[in-house]
């Protein structure tokens, strides 16, 4: 029975996900959660849900490596946002109704999360990148484990 409702939910969650991908919508992140749910039972699930994990993390080593890209993602994120709040204050916009106003909110302030964490990401490999290197045996806060002396 545990199969069957883990099945059929996962199948509802990719096939939703699917479907937000041509409608306003987070579509790769619920076609994300559809697969995790399949990956607990089904061996099957788990190389494309790798696979997404991997196109993910390079999505947002790619936003954070240019400023650029970071900021026309802000924008777009912005603008999600503005279109669904002002879809929430009543303004008809064509299209959209309260759901998916909810949804477009919603995608913008993940997509502001994106942004801000590779951002982060990016300067703490910067950062990293500009400390002095390790030498075995020094007692340094660097110190990289070398060959145990007898």
């Amino acid at each position: 029975m545990k199969t069957v409702v883990i099945a059929v939910l996962g199948g509802l969650l990719t096939l939703a996900g699917i479907g937000l991908l041509v409608l306003p919508g987070p579509g790769f992140i619920v076609i994300f959660a559809g697969l995790a749910v399949l990956a607990t039972r089904f061996e099957w699930a788990k190389k494309p849900l790798d696979y997404a994990q991997d196109k993910a993390q390079q999505g947002i080593e790619e936003i954070g490596k240019s400023p650029l890209r970071a900021a026309g993602a802000a924008l777009a994120a912005l603008a999600l946002i503005a279109v669904g709040v002002l879809t929430l204050a009543g303004i008809d916009l064509p299209f959209l109704n309260a759901f998916t106003a909810v949804i477009l909110v919603l995608s913008g302030l993940f997509l502001v999360g994106s942004v801000v964490l590779a951002r982060r990401q990016e300067k703490r490999e910067q950062a990293r990148a500009h400390l002095p290197a390790a030498t075995p045996g020094s007692d340094g806060a660097y110190r990289v484990a070398g060959p145990k002396a007898d």
